[in-house]
């Protein structure tokens, strides 16, 4: 079972960046775009496990105690730059709290014998990735210039960078990803409280 855990966004936000997706998706028709309803804030993604493990990793987030926090929805970017995009994104700007939240969750998971990260919590909300292949923010040897993304990029660059609004999340929640020919589908399994 392949699993996750992330933060939901609200309905006013999803709106606002759903109009902003259907604007900008025509500058990049090849490129794979997130269904709406598949938007979130990954803070870790936990990878396949059997299933006896997911009880283990529902135990293990309800010991984190962690706090709310203003999560603000701005401007955009691409991993793992901009001449080799695979990956367009939305920025986010939050306390320290949201950090914190994702390393607490990392030392939850490594509890169990899930690999920690090895680079530091990097928020944003994936958008759409160029083809297959990985999601990730790291250069990869296999990188080299695409076009892809090159008519979005000129024209996002010629507007102000875009603002999507604020939320303030209650709780966060574990999620099994299913594979499917028209994009992976999300369930969640179980949701843990922000103080």
């Amino acid at each position: 079972m392949r699993l996750f855990v992330a933060l939901d966004i609200d309905e006013a936000t999803r709106e606002r960046i759903v109009r902003f997706v259907d604007g900008v998706e025509p500058f990049a028709p090849e490129a794979r775009w997130v269904r709406p309803e598949s938007l979130h804030v990954t803070l870790k993604f936990i990878g396949e496990q059997k299933d006896e493990v997911v009880a283990q990793v529902k135990e293990k987030l309800q010991t984190i105690a962690a706090h709310r926090c203003e999560i603000q929805f701005r401007g955009y970017g691409f991993f793992p730059n901009p001449k080799s995009a695979r990956v367009f994104w939305i920025g986010m700007q939050a306390g320290p709290e949201l950090g914190a939240l994702a390393s607490e969750i990392d030392a939850r998971m490594a509890e169990l014998g899930i690999e920690k990260e090895d680079r530091p919590f990097s928020p944003h909300l994936t958008l759409a990735r160029a083809g297959g292949g990985s999601g990730s923010p790291r250069w990869r040897k296999d990188d080299r210039p695409n076009r892809v993304f090159q008519k979005l990029q000129d024209r996002l660059s010629a507007l102000p960078p875009p603002e999507f609004g604020a939320i303030t999340p209650r709780e966060f929640f574990l999620y099994q990803s299913k594979l499917s020919p028209e994009g992976s589908i999300y369930t969640k399994l179980a949701g843990f409280p922000l103080h």
